[in-house]
């Protein structure tokens, strides 16, 4: 096939690829999306799975770039849910015409970097090639379905889904027996609605994992009006925030080890009813001491202890770890699912499951029959998706070979050794520690404006050099060795994934981020070179 010329190829149609690629058409450049799925929405196309809603409040959870967009849109809930989201990215799609420029089911598969041109190769699944200046992968933090490598899997007879891959019609589970292994964010939001419908459901559970209640609710109009009517100062607010949302919420620099009990327990419970997040701004040093942070989580233990009727089933669901350095999840009715007559949990930390066969499964020397299995067993987070394309920079050297012992990035935005290849929300960026689309925002404009530098200069392109790298590494790693966040075995080290290296590799702090950016920005990208 022909190959096409173009300014940029941007990977992905989900909420930072749309706004990629509103960008940079007004730059005025000739650029293509690919997405391999036939819709927009990214993580929100493709974890269809009852009870997915989002965990950032859908007040923030949108774009900021066009204030008549923020204005027109209307939630209907405080955690909107993911038919809710997708629509929105589909809105987003056909205001600002992005359909256009997206070619879909198209899986990119390999990408060459040809230095004498200073130019990328791209091929897809099907053989088409395209020939492009900057490659931007927008290929999104939680895209890659991790499904572990059970034993006789293909000899199960019954049906088997996986929350990140769910079907776009939608599972009926009625009268059925299900089996969900996993639990995790996106079966604590979905085993209370397979458990609504199923005959008998059985969950297994490697690690507990503490949850908060969402307390989500219809949005209140009085609140929405209150944003809108100064939506550029609360915008302005939540980026000063951590995790780049929430400002209006309250959260505490004081220690937990310097309050009464009784100060403790009221503090708790207050942010208790806030919900979710807001939890952990209970007090200032949950993530920096592990006995502060003890506190936090017997206070939530004590919780589920006191909504899981049966006593031993309440003690596995209590986590025995470090509250908040694994994403904190949010819920809906999760641990009062196990006061059905039909569910059931089942601990498979001791004994892992051994093997399917064509009724089931096998683990602890039990077998187990389903007409169904679920698994909600996460994602390859952060670089699966980068990882599972064919990528080969400079002098041939390929990004899983750049990243065998772990990502390395220069800010989240490139790697040394692959010029005009930029990685948005990648590892070494604040991403999943953040207001996602706040992030990819921010992403996109800098990418953008990089690009105009580029151009005013004559330059051909941009890499980032080795030292800048080293030392960003360097200080992604301080920042989290000054946390508890290392102490779990969480996907943000890639823990999840069997043979992946355990890197920490979120940046820790939205707002120095963001000044950093802007530092760069000014002194015209100290340690990136441009390419002639």
């Amino acid at each position: 096939m022909s190959s096409k010329q173009l300014d940029a190829v941007v990977v992905g149609a989900g909420f930072a690829g749309l706004y990629m690629l509103h960008l940079l058409r007004q730059a005025g450049l000739a650029v293509k999306g690919l997405e391999r799925a036939d819709d927009v929405g990214g993580t929100w196309y493709w974890n269809r799975y009852p009870g997915c809603r989002c965990d950032v409040e859908s007040i923030e959870y949108c774009y900021q770039f066009s204030d008549e967009l923020q204005h027109d849109w209307a939630w209907t809930e405080r955690y909107a849910a993911q038919p809710e989201i997708l629509a929105y990215a589909q809105r987003v799609a056909e205001r600002f015409h992005l359909r256009e420029l997206i070619q879909f089911e198209t899986q990119v598969e390999r990408a060459r970097y040809n230095e004498a041109a200073c130019r990328w190769h791209v091929t897809t699944g099907s053989g088409e090639e395209f020939d492009t200046r900057f490659l931007i992968m927008a290929t999104g933090c939680l895209s890659t379905a991790n499904t572990p490598d059970f034993a006789g899997l293909g000899d199960f007879s019954g049906r088997t889904y996986h929350t990140g891959l769910w079907p776009r019609q939608g599972v009926d589970f009625s009268g059925r027996r299900v089996g969900v292994i996993g639990t995790g964010s996106s079966a604590i939001q979905s085993i209370p609605h397979i458990a609504a419908q199923a005959a008998e459901l059985t969950v297994f559970q490697r690690t507990a994992n503490f949850s908060i209640p969402a307390q989500n609710r219809p949005v209140d109009p009085q609140e929405v009006a209150r944003v809108k009517a100064d939506y550029a100062d609360y915008r302005r607010r939540a980026r000063l925030q951590p995790a780049a949302f929430g400002p209006d919420y309250p959260r505490h620099a004081d220690s937990v080890l310097e309050a009464t009990p009784a100060q403790r327990q009221q503090r708790f419970e207050a942010h208790w009813q806030l919900g979710g997040f807001m939890f952990l701004g209970a007090f200032g040093d949950l993530h920096q001491s592990e006995e502060a942070n003890w506190h936090a989580a017997e206070f939530v233990r004590n919780k589920i202890r006191a909504t899981v009727q049966d006593p031993a089933t309440a003690e596995l669901l209590c986590p025995d770890g470090i509250i908040g350095c694994k994403r904190l999840c949010a819920d809906t009715g999760y641990f009062e699912t196990y006061n059905r007559d039909n569910v059931r949990l089942v601990d498979v930390s001791k004994h892992p499951i051994e093997l399917f066969n064509a009724t089931g499964l096998v683990t602890g020397g039990r077998e187990f029959e389903f007409d169904d299995v679920v698994f909600a067993t996460g994602f390859d987070a952060m670089t699966g998706s980068l990882l599972r394309m064919d990528i080969q920079g400079e002098n041939g050297l390929s990004l899983n070979e750049k990243w065998a012992s772990g990502p390395r990035t220069y800010l989240g935005l490139m790697t040394a050794g692959f010029p005009n290849l930029f990685t948005m929300t990648g590892p070494g960026s604040p991403s999943v520690l953040a207001n996602m689309v706040t992030g990819v925002e921010q992403h996109a404009e800098y990418i953008a404006d990089m690009i105009r530098w580029l151009r005013g200069q004559g330059a051909g392109g941009v890499k980032a050099q080795p030292e800048a790298e080293d030392n960003w590494v360097q200080t992604v790693n301080t920042r989290s060795e000054q946390t508890l966040y290392p102490r779990c075995n969480s996907w943000y080290l890639g823990a999840n994934v069997p043979g992946k290296p355990r890197v920490f590799m979120p940046y820790i702090g939205f707002p120095d981020y963001e000044a950093t950016l802007q530092t760069i920005r000014e002194d015209n990208y100290p340690g990136f070179t441009p390419l002639a």
